[in-house]
């Protein structure tokens, strides 16, 4: 955003130098990025009007002018096309100084002499026109210097505005802040309603009262567009870093830069019929004003007649309706278009239009009627013409709601560290244009509608100490009630998890929350994820369903830079969509492939497997001290092998998984050695059971190992389970120590050796206590698993 200091001045003027002014409105969070002045630096350079103009006589190109200067006459050897008497053009007199410190002296051309120089824009560095002279009005006075009657002495100044910042995007805006910044009332323009002297209209229908609300239009006739833009809105526009196109389009620009708001001039006999606010048919093609064709979504807004779209609304106008020299009647549109569904619109089509830069950040809904009166009473100074009534279409439900915000009083020492003064908290708050009432506990601020960026009470404080001056906040120790946070034994930290998985040798990753589409539909082709609006690129596009493909990946940009051996793990979330809101769910996930422990003379070599993985998973459960709560049971999920998958429950409540990557997927993402994965919902390992004391029995203990043969299908979890279940209270621990199949077994049937510890802290057991344990096992196992004791 660019802004001339003299025009700013002319709203609200403080009194201070440019230097003094930039750092204030810097140090007001509107970041100057830099301060130039508006002109080239040169002297000697007035005000000059051609008396007649003389072909040279040894030069085609030239011609041999006098030039009035106000008090006398000199002669000027000029070679520009638009050289002509009676034209006033600035005149470089001997003496002068041009930019680049180019002295201007008497010198001959062809053997004429001349006394001078008449000007270009670009020998004056004003702009890069230097097509011929620069044509001044007829009115200016002969004889005045250029920089005095131009108002060059100014400067422009560039700030980088932060994008909750739209406010700012207009000379009012920031006239607003350098007001309440040094206490002084702001001078707006008089804008005063032009009232209709012809009754033309057209109708408007808002059929996408969503996205634009509020539109307003007016009918001017008789225009005259070859009048030229005044010199004074030429120049108003060349500071802020606008070219003059043509009056119509000059007014346009002149009221955005003035009041932050976009408006666009149709010319009235292109239109058909009246005026259709729309969503884009797919496929529909529209020409716009720079000339390329597009073609449309259906999520972009257009403005149509009743037969075609004629501008991309809030972006730019179209060509097919577009002002030239041979209009004479006016459709001028002002709108309000939501913010939230402009953003990104623009990029989609490769543009970054002024109007698009305002409406994705937030125009002011309330601003429309006025800026239409004053681009009205400007283009009928101007270009002529009789304007017809102000028709303004409005869905009132669909404008933004501005709720109220609370302040508290307490808040501001609290938050601010030190005490503000309540008159001066509502000085300020006024002077953002808040609506203020004081209360009990603080005051009740109505947010204005050229604010979207103020919601929360939060939102007030950061006003009041960006106004009242960051470099001004006194430096205050902090100070706090510190209370010691409760850290219940039944609550697992996940800062232990990760200490844990560390010290059994994995690494912990952080990745990305977004995830590309196809990789997510590889993993969880049953879960459609939620798609981000405006994804930083293609392979970011969806939200995760899953840690695992973003652990996958990790591992792939690893085994490629030669690291054979990789252990990750990532806690994070999930996004998963649901029916009212998107549900986020706090998880852990692992990842191993590669050998079992890292290389060494004296370790074993061989490959980790799906065991590996999943007595680290028990590992981990361990920490919960409630192991009997979890189970694995055989199961298939998709992107898993169907042989290597089990689920993880707790209470029969499923909350995991862990299993082999299927050989397709790893042979499509190019995985080379077996690749092994576990996600599991991570509160149910910060569920831990309360430690509990047990003595230490003085008693010897008893083991017995039973060698049972069972049906392979049966799970060896069941079975323990079982002999947990009936070997009565005296069992301290059970092993399974060896799982045997061949030779002098049935081939559907296996054998499974069980070490079963018995003790009681009061007693020794005698033999026929174990015995009757361990017939109770016995007996158990042949009911519900028709198991045999191995002979």
């Amino acid at each position: 955003m660019i802004i001339s200091e003299q025009w700013l001045r002319e709203w609200v003027s403080p009194k201070m130098s440019t230097e003094e002014l930039a750092h204030q409105i810097t140090m007001a969070g509107l970041e100057v990025d830099a301060v130039e002045p508006v002109a080239g630096d040169f002297s000697g350079v007035i005000v000059a009007q051609i008396i007649s103009a003389e072909q040279h006589p040894d030069a085609d190109k030239l011609r041999v002018c006098e030039v009035s200067t106000g008090d006398g006459s000199v002669q000027i050897v000029c070679g520009a096309p638009n050289a002509r008497a009676g034209l006033k053009a600035p005149l470089a007199i001997v003496g002068g100084v041009l930019p680049g410190d180019f002295k201007i002296k008497k010198a001959k051309l062809r053997g004429v002499e001349s006394f001078g120089m008449l000007c270009a824009e670009q020998e004056l560095g004003l702009s890069d026109a230097n097509e011929g002279l620069m044509e001044l009005p007829d009115d200016a006075p002969v004889g005045r210097d250029l920089r005095d009657y131009l108002g060059l002495e100014d400067k422009a100044i560039e700030i980088g505005l932060t994008p909750n910042r739209a406010d700012c995007l207009g000379v009012a805006g920031i006239a607003r802040e350098v007001g309440l910044l040094n206490n002084l009332s702001v001078c707006e323009p008089v804008i005063e309603p032009v009232p209709a002297s012809v009754d033309d209209s057209l109708p408007v229908e808002l059929l996408a009262p969503e996205r634009c609300p509020r539109f307003v239009g007016r009918v001017i006739r008789g225009v005259d567009i070859t009048r030229p833009s005044p010199l004074w809105l030429r120049e108003k526009l060349r500071r802020v870093g606008l070219r003059s196109i043509d009056a119509v389009v000059d007014v346009t620009n002149y009221v955005m830069m003035e009041l932050g708001q976009p408006m666009h001039a149709f010319d009235l006999a292109k239109l058909r019929g009246g005026i259709r606010v729309r969503t884009a048919e797919r496929g529909e093609k529209l020409e716009l004003l720079d000339g390329q064709t597009v073609e449309l979504d259906s999520e972009t807004l257009v403005i149509a007649d009743h037969e075609k779209a004629v501008a991309m609304a809030g972006v730019m106008g179209g060509q097919g309706t577009s002002v030239s020299a041979a209009t004479t009647d006016l459709f001028l549109e002002v709108a309000f278009f939501a913010p939230t569904p402009m953003a990104g619109k623009a990029r989609a089509y490769g543009l970054h239009t002024d109007a698009s830069h305002r409406f994705e950040r937030g125009v002011d809904f309330t601003l429309q009627q006025r800026a239409m009166e004053r681009a009205t009473g400007l283009l009928l100074e101007i270009v002529g013409g009789a304007a017809g009534p102000l028709q303004e279409t409005v869905s009132s439900a669909h404008l933004p709601a501005r709720p109220d915000v609370t302040l508290r009083a307490a808040r501001i020492p609290k938050l601010l560290g030190f005490e503000l003064d309540g008159e001066e908290v509502e000085r300020i708050l006024s002077g953002l244009g808040l609506g203020v009432t004081a209360t009990g506990e603080g005051w009740l601020c109505t947010v204005p509608s050229w604010r979207f960026d103020i919601a929360i009470e939060a939102d007030l404080l950061e006003e009041l100490a960006r106004v009242y001056g960051y470099n001004r906040l006194p430096a205050t120790r902090l100070s706090g009630d510190l209370v010691m946070p409760a850290r219940p034994e039944k609550h697992q930290s996940v800062s232990a998890l990760r200490r844990h998985l560390a010290a059994r040798g994995y690494r912990e990753a952080i990745t990305y929350s977004f995830v590309d589409p196809k990789l997510q539909k590889l993993f969880d082709p049953g879960l459609e994820p939620v798609a981000l609006s405006n994804p930083i690129s293609a392979d970011m596009a969806v939200m995760r369903t899953s840690l695992v493909p973003g652990l996958v990946s990790a591992v792939l940009r690893n085994t490629k830079r030669q690291q054979p051996r990789v252990r990750l793990f990532e806690t994070g979330l999930r996004f998963l969509p649901g029916e009212d809101c998107l549900k986020q769910v706090p998880t852990l996930a692992m990842v191993i492939t590669g050998s079992r422990f890292a290389e060494g003379w004296n370790v074993d070599a061989s490959a980790a497997d799906f065991f590996d993985l999943k007595g680290d998973l028990e590992s981990l459960v361990a920490l919960t001290r409630a192991s009997d709560d979890f189970s694995f049971h055989a199961a298939r999920r998709d992107a898993l092998h169907p042989g290597q998958t089990a689920f993880i429950t707790r209470d029969e409540e499923t909350v995991g998984y862990v299993g082999a990557l299927h050989p397709s997927i790893c042979s499509e993402l190019g995985v080379q050695a077996p690749l092994y994965v576990a996600e599991i919902t991570l509160s149910t390992l910060l569920e831990a059971e309360l430690p509990v004391f047990a003595e230490l029995s003085k008693f010897p203990e008893v083991r017995r190992d039973l060698a049972i043969i069972v049906d392979k299908e049966v799970p060896a979890e069941a079975l323990l389970r079982n002999v947990r279940a009936s070997a009565g209270t005296y069992l301290t621990d059970l092993t399974l120590f060896d799982v045997y199949e061949g030779k002098g077994i049935d081939p559907k049937r296996k054998s499974l050796a069980l070490g079963l510890t018995f003790r009681d802290s009061s007693r020794t057991l005698s033999d026929e206590d174990v015995n009757e344990a361990v017939k109770q096992v016995v007996d158990s196992l042949d009911k519900n698993y028709k198991a045999e004791l191995r002979g």
